[in-house]
């Protein structure tokens, strides 16, 4: 029987073992288990307390760490728990983190090599190839994963790049080149607060304070974090601090005498059209205009008065009797009508009328 497979029957039966003891496996299961072992063991002549053995096996990583790797190498990362989980402690099969690197191979170690010769040419599709086919020989390298990134990055491809440095720093946290690859990638995707969180991470592992190649892409990426939450802060001051339908003048009051201008009324205009800029420099209309702007209420009894509707009229035929030119009343006869004068009063805040919201 070929070593390999002991090596994988060794594996099983310590991923069983250890499923038992971490709670991934109900207790009530724990004798078809330890029968499922002893078979496992006997079939494929193994003894899995042959603890020398177990470690030329799998190192010092475990069968559901390297298996969550590959997963994720193909894009099929399941966080579902396992069938018959214990409820009272969770499945922790969504986030592999292995403590070492696989065991490489001098073919592996040869791609990588190749692959490495081609970056330094600038041939980044064939340095992918090269450094796929090594991490094909072994799927958990944390230096093949981090090269590849790089690899990536080089040729603009940063979503694949950003998969394999996270990759390379599940499979060694120590390799802190991945984290620092991780940084750039995230970076540039535009996750600059995950990238600052990469080369925080880096610089905890390099120890000393980290590297100034660390430090500097920590400091751009934290200067970045900060950047974007001054932005969005002062955007939220600035839609706080403008009134809605303000549109020209302060309040939320449009520019009523620059759309006179607008409408070619500079004294009385043609066709019945008062002199709106005449109009606004009049304190007691402009005040009354801003709030009927700001009380829909007002604004709609006002214009329920008859003599409103048929002053109206007048701008509408070209003046009425004792009006002025371009159809404008004679504001000092419409104030001593006693209903006008109240409703002005109204809608400047010194009459008996509330505004709305106001307690009647």
């Amino acid at each position: 029987m070929a070593s390999s497979q002991k090596r994988l029957a060794l594996a099983i039966i310590d991923f069983l073992s250890k499923s038992l003891n971490d709670g991934t496996i109900s207790s009530e299961d724990t004798e078809s288990i330890e029968i499922a072992k002893s078979c496992i063991a006997d079939t494929f002549h193994v003894d899995p307390n042959d603890q020398a053995a177990l470690k030329d096996a799998i190192g010092d990583q475990s069968l559901l760490s390297i298996y969550g790797v590959y997963e994720k190498l193909k894009g099929k990362t399941s966080t579902a728990p396992m069938p018959g989980a214990s409820s009272s402690k969770p499945a922790t099969t969504n986030t592999p983190k292995p403590s070492g690197p696989t065991p490489t191979s001098s073919e592996a170690e040869e791609f990588k090599s190749q692959g490495n010769k081609a970056m330094q040419q600038k041939d980044y599709p064939k340095a992918i190839d090269l450094y796929s086919k090594a991490i094909e020989l072994s799927p958990t390298n944390p230096i093949y994963l981090s090269n590849r990134a790089a690899a990536y990055s080089a040729s603009h491809k940063h979503t694949e790049a950003c998969a394999d440095a996270e990759l390379a720093t599940s499979a060694d946290p120590k390799y802190t080149k991945a984290w620092s690859r991780l940084g750039l990638a995230r970076f540039v995707l535009g996750d600059a607060k995950g990238s600052m969180e990469a080369y925080q991470k880096g610089i905890e592992y390099e120890g000393n304070g980290g590297s100034e190649a660390m430090k500097k892409g920590y400091k751009t990426a934290k200067e970045k974090v900060e950047e974007e939450e001054k932005e969005g802060g002062d955007e939220d001051i600035e839609r706080a601090a403008t009134p809605r339908g303000a549109s020209g003048a302060g309040g939320g009051m449009p520019d009523l005498a620059g759309l006179a201008s607008m409408l070619g009324g500079g004294g009385g205009g043609g066709g019945g059209m008062p002199d709106l800029g005449a109009l606004m420099n009049n304190p007691m209309f402009a005040s009354m205009a801003q709030n009927m702007m700001s009380n829909p209420d007002a604004l709609q009894g006002l214009m329920n008065n008859p003599r409103l509707r048929e002053m109206a009229q007048s701008f509408g035929g070209g003046g009425g009797g004792g009006g002025r030119g371009g159809g404008m009343p004679d504001i000092s006869a419409l104030m001593s009508d006693p209903s006008l004068r109240e409703a002005a009063m109204n809608m400047m805040g010194g009459g008996r009328g509330a505004g709305r919201g106001a307690p009647q």
